[in-house]
């Protein structure tokens, strides 16, 4: 039976993959600086839990002992996670390596190497630690998730106002449908090149204030939707459209299906 190590299975994606990996009848454990209780939302029965720490290596020869494959679901979005991401990635690939494991998958953010913005910076770097790993690596860069666009929608809301940015258009894609490529690209066969990077994305391309407009009219939901500029990295980022992929139309989860499943699960 293959073994699957999920580095930050306790995430939006990376508890995604531990679902669909013991769907599919795979052994299954999960690497966190905080494992959850038997009791939590996360946690999901059938997978073995380990805590462990990229950012000082602690825990981890532990938590990846047999496994044949990791999936790095890490996020490290502020403070010291951020800083320290890339040389975690490195921590993580070592320990692997370690382990003898054949093979690490990482998740990834779609053209991060083309954007100044802090977070992006910091997942492009942790791509060159994977690309000079001597493990096989794969990366899969997603385009944004659907969450990203709501909780901007709910932030705003909050005023009665749903800020749209100016000129951004958005291909957003789910969770589960990322965790499924990244199992795919876990357990497929051996390829004959040691690093390779795919790009991912969701199934439609809308406006931002296209998708302002899906939300408003799901339950619950209610505002005047405002067009607003973002200046910075990202406003240049979003506006030169490098979060989109029309070819590679991966997702089947739209932004509305992904909306009401997560209503009906409220």
């Amino acid at each position: 039976m293959t073994t699957v190590c999920v580095a930050g299975g306790t995430g939006q994606v990376g508890r995604e993959v531990v679902r669909l990996a013991l769907d599919a009848g795979l052994d299954v454990t999960v690497l966190s600086r905080r494992p959850p209780s038997e009791a939590s939302p996360v946690h999901h029965d059938g997978a073995r839990y380990f805590q462990a720490d990229v950012t000082t290596g602690a825990g981890l020869a532990e938590a990846l002992q047999g496994a044949d494959v990791v999936i790095d679901c890490l996020e490290g979005r502020f403070g010291k996670a951020r800083k320290n991401f890339a040389d975690g990635g490195a921590r993580l690939l070592a320990a692997a390596a370690g382990a003898r494991v054949r093979r690490a998958v990482l998740l990834s953010i779609i053209n991060c190497d083309k954007s100044d913005a802090a977070f992006y910076v910091s997942k492009a770097r942790k791509e060159r630690v994977y690309a000079n790993s001597a493990l096989e690596t794969v990366v899969v860069r997603a385009t944004q998730f659907h969450s990203l666009v709501a909780a901007v929608f709910q932030t705003g809301a909050k005023i009665r106002l749903i800020p749209v940015f100016k000129g951004a258009r958005f291909q957003t894609i789910s969770p589960s449908d990322v965790a499924s490529e990244l199992l795919s690209e876990a357990l497929a066969a051996p390829s004959p090149e040691r690093h390779r990077t795919r790009t991912i994305g969701g199934p439609d391309i809308r406006t931002m204030r296209e998708l302002a407009e899906i939300w408003r009219e799901a339950p619950g939901h209610a505002g005047r939707i405002v067009e607003v500029p973002l200046p910075g990295a990202m406003g240049k980022y979003l506006r030169n459209g490098l979060n989109l992929v029309p070819s590679q139309r991966t997702g089947t989860d739209t932004f509305e299906s992904w909306l009401a499943k997560r209503e009906n699960s409220l």
